[in-house]
């Protein structure tokens, strides 16, 4: 039976651990979706045209190394406000959601767009200063030489790109169970996410 799991949210918000621990508890497939438009984004700046490298994007592309750098995070940002882009990437996704045994799918406009008939709908959200400062000591951890106010500003400016670009906007969706991470622990946002889930798919 298929069971599909939207969780969207901001960058840096949870949404990719708590879908990551939500599709173990469920023993459901898992796609991170901004992974397919990092992936075009790291093409575009390998020289590839971003409408080409989505529509020719294989599955080994979410394997490649270096898609986590900030460099790529912008990349990925700005390939993914192209309507065209969006549109190839569109069936993968679709196709991934519906497949036998469940899915979890999180990304920015799962719940709105990509599965707006999704059984259970999660937004993982915190404020802009608590995921900037998880993003800086992330990045520090790998090794990256950055400063939290430029870590800040670049929270910033994807929140408002994803927010307001014409195509798909970051929102959460109507029937959407809004989490707010902001002064939660990685397992109290798990649980919780657990909980809303079991009780959509209770109910």
């Amino acid at each position: 039976m298929a069971f599909t799991i939207a969780i969207d949210g901001p960058a840096a918000a949870g949404k990719g651990t708590v879908s990551k621990a939500v599709a173990a508890h469920f023993g459901f497939a898992h796609l991170d979706t901004g992974l397919l438009y990092r992936a075009v984004g790291a093409k575009m700046l390998a020289g590839v045209e971003p409408v080409e490298a989505a529509k020719t994007l294989l599955a080994e592309d979410l394997e490649v190394d270096g898609l986590r750098t900030p460099e790529v995070a912008q990349a990925a940002s700005k390939v993914a406000v192209m309507g065209e882009v969006r549109a190839a990437l569109v069936d993968f996704q679709k196709a991934f959601a519906r497949r036998a045994g469940g899915a979890v799918l999180d990304g920015r406009d799962i719940g709105t767009v990509i599965c707006p008939t999704a059984e259970a709908k999660l937004f993982v959200t915190a404020s802009a200063e608590v995921r900037a400062e998880r993003r800086y000591l992330e990045l520090v951890e790998k090794g990256h030489e950055i400063s939290r106010e430029a870590v800040l500003a670049d929270v910033k400016e994807r929140d408002a790109r994803d927010m307001e670009r014409a195509e798909a906007p970051l929102k959460p969706a109507e029937d959407a169970v809004v989490i707010d991470t902001s002064a939660m622990n990685i397992e109290e946002a798990v649980a919780e996410a657990i909980a809303a889930i079991e009780a959509r798919r209770d109910a």
